[in-house]
């Protein structure tokens, strides 16, 4: 039997995309999605770009193209409607290696979870319950980065592209249906900020579970690991992991202190490592720190340390088990809506309010009453007393 999507053109001379610009630049709409390795690499290498427009479908092979600018200059035209199914991926891509971001986009996993779906759910199962069809996902792990490309692969990565306008029109039917687009539309709009895509070089580090058990010295030590550990993968083009595996971090930060001998007689550490960058290590945790890396240290989340107290645990739980209930009276995942550790940053700094929680659709959802127990939550208290729970906020 003919694959569905057996007819497409293939990308792989610049005056073949410029052509791909003049055809489909005053298009309405274009369905989006990538095909990329990122194994054994620190920058993404992208493999394949597959497109669907009212004009056909297509591949572009950026391996075989100096300049994709014709394509990108698509992404950014807010005339057109991009559409994608976990397009951040493809959109963080376009921003780091391209520093473009997207204009006027349509998610449709952002939108599935507006319409009772979990998120984030799987393109098979949104194309299966809303469409009807089967989406092969057997080449999911094929190597696309192989040159020739083998030309059945490529009418099978257009399985996830092809099938997404139909998608589109269907969920959107939906969401004004149910009153949400509006929500869902503001959702769309955080992948066309710049913002949005920045990563914080130290996340890693300040977001290991290890580093609040840790004294100041290997706090700082811990950073500069990491940093280290960046940087020269950064340097090679390797994977974080090809320069240091992840599970030797906890062993060389607990062992540092007792200095260049601990680290070599330890069982959990490969000898070559500890030869090659033991002086090393223990140089970093040696140096005095800076002022910048105070201050990043600053930016840790402290509001478990010391927290034993069983009243403070049940109100949280109770303010989130409002949230999960008000979540689930809407048909939308409690984990899109808020992380449940907000509401401990919330404790510790009331500054600490996600924005997403100040305005929009999650303050509508919730309701007030709910927004201004997280708001004012370091002065909430709560009662129970004639059967009856109560929560309120103390002047």
């Amino acid at each position: 039997m003919q694959h569905p999507y057996s007819n497409f053109e293939l990308i792989e001379k610049q005056s073949q995309l410029d052509h791909f610009y003049a055809v489909n630049r005053q298009c309405e709409w274009m369905g989006l999605d990538t095909e990329f390795v990122g194994e054994k690499r620190f920058v993404t290498l992208l493999c394949l770009i597959q497109v669907s427009t009212p004009n056909g479908n297509y591949i572009i092979d950026p391996l075989q193209l100096n300049d994709l600018g014709p394509f990108l200059q698509l992404i950014q035209d807010p005339a057109i409607l991009k559409i994608t199914h976990a397009g951040e991926n493809e959109y963080r891509i376009f921003y780091q290696q391209y520093d473009v971001v997207p204009a006027n986009v349509f998610d449709t996993q952002l939108a599935a979870a507006f319409l009772g779906y979990k998120h984030p759910v799987s393109f098979r199962r949104l194309a299966e319950n809303e469409l009807g069809l089967k989406v092969d996902k057997t080449l999911t792990t094929a190597d696309w980065e192989a040159r020739p490309l083998n030309k059945s692969y490529l009418r099978y990565a257009l399985d996830d592209v092809a099938p997404l306008h139909a998608l589109m029109q269907q969920m959107e039917t939906k969401l004004r249906k149910h009153g949400r687009l509006e929500w869902a539309r503001e959702e769309f709009a955080l992948l066309e900020n710049a913002d949005y895509y920045a990563k914080d070089p130290n996340d890693e580090a300040l977001n290991n579970s290890m580093m609040k058990s840790l004294n100041f010295k290997e706090k700082i030590f811990m950073l500069r690991l990491y940093q280290w550990r960046r940087e020269q993968a950064e340097a090679k083009n390797y994977s974080k992991e090809m320069i240091l595996p992840a599970k030797y971090i906890a062993p060389i930060v607990k062992g540092i202190s007792a200095g260049l001998d601990a680290l070599r007689h330890n069982r959990r550490l490969p000898e070559r490592t500890i030869q090659q960058f033991g002086r090393l290590f223990v140089q970093f945790y040696q140096q005095p720190a800076t002022a910048e890396e105070k201050n990043i240290l600053t930016r840790l989340d402290l509001s478990e340390e010391d927290n034993d107290d069983p009243m403070e645990e049940i109100m949280q739980e109770m303010l989130y088990l409002l949230v999960r209930y008000k979540c689930l009276e809407s048909g939308i995942t409690p984990a899109f809506v808020m992380p449940k550790g907000v509401l401990r940053k919330l404790k510790s700094n009331p500054e600490d309010m996600p924005e997403n929680l100040e305005t929009g659709w999650r303050r509508q959802m919730l309701g007030e009453d709910i927004f201004l127990w997280m708001k004012h939550y370091e002065r909430l208290e709560m009662s129970v007393a004639s059967g009856r729970i109560e929560l309120r906020v103390r002047p």
